[in-house]
């Protein structure tokens, strides 16, 4: 679908499509520059957060379950991102924990994230930066499914 076709689209739709590419190209670089995927920087992130912490804590901050965790954490222990620290006392129980090369990664793809660098032309400038980002907080925001808007569905 080209920008003309989308150019008279309701925002909610524009919203959609621009949500979906956005989340494709932040895929596609993260794995292309960083190595991870979104779950694998979603674990890392809560740990550097919150430090070494059992396993079911970390499916908890990261919104997976337990067993979805193990495949992430297999992946990133094997880069030598995160390391899984068995306690003496309970063999059972299991503590995940930042290694050195974790935290470099994590602190590169940070800089990227917090770089005040503009994505587009509109971003550039602040005062339209600051109307989209009060459109965008107050959609976050309304809690209300598309379809119970006033005026039906707008996507």
């Amino acid at each position: 679908m080209g920008l003309i076709q989308l150019a008279d689209a309701p925002l909610g739709r524009l919203m959609v499509v621009a949500g979906h590419l956005t989340s494709q190209r932040w895929n596609r670089y993260l794995a292309d520059e960083h190595g991870l995927t979104q779950a694998g920087m979603v674990t890392l992130m809560a740990l550097a957060r919150h430090g070494e912490l059992p396993h079911r804590t970390v499916a908890e901050l990261c919104f997976v379950r337990p067993a979805t965790l193990t495949g992430i954490v297999d992946t990133l222990e094997r880069d030598g991102l995160v390391e899984r620290l068995r306690d003496a006392a309970d063999r059972r129980s299991v503590k995940l924990a930042l290694t050195p090369a974790g935290r470099a990664r994590l602190e590169a793809l940070t800089a990227v994230i917090q770089s005040p660098r503009p994505l587009t032309s509109v971003d550039a400038d602040p005062e339209k930066a600051a109307i989209v980002r009060r459109f965008l907080l107050e959609v976050i925001g309304s809690g209300e499914d598309p379809g119970t808007t006033a005026g039906g569905p707008r996507c």
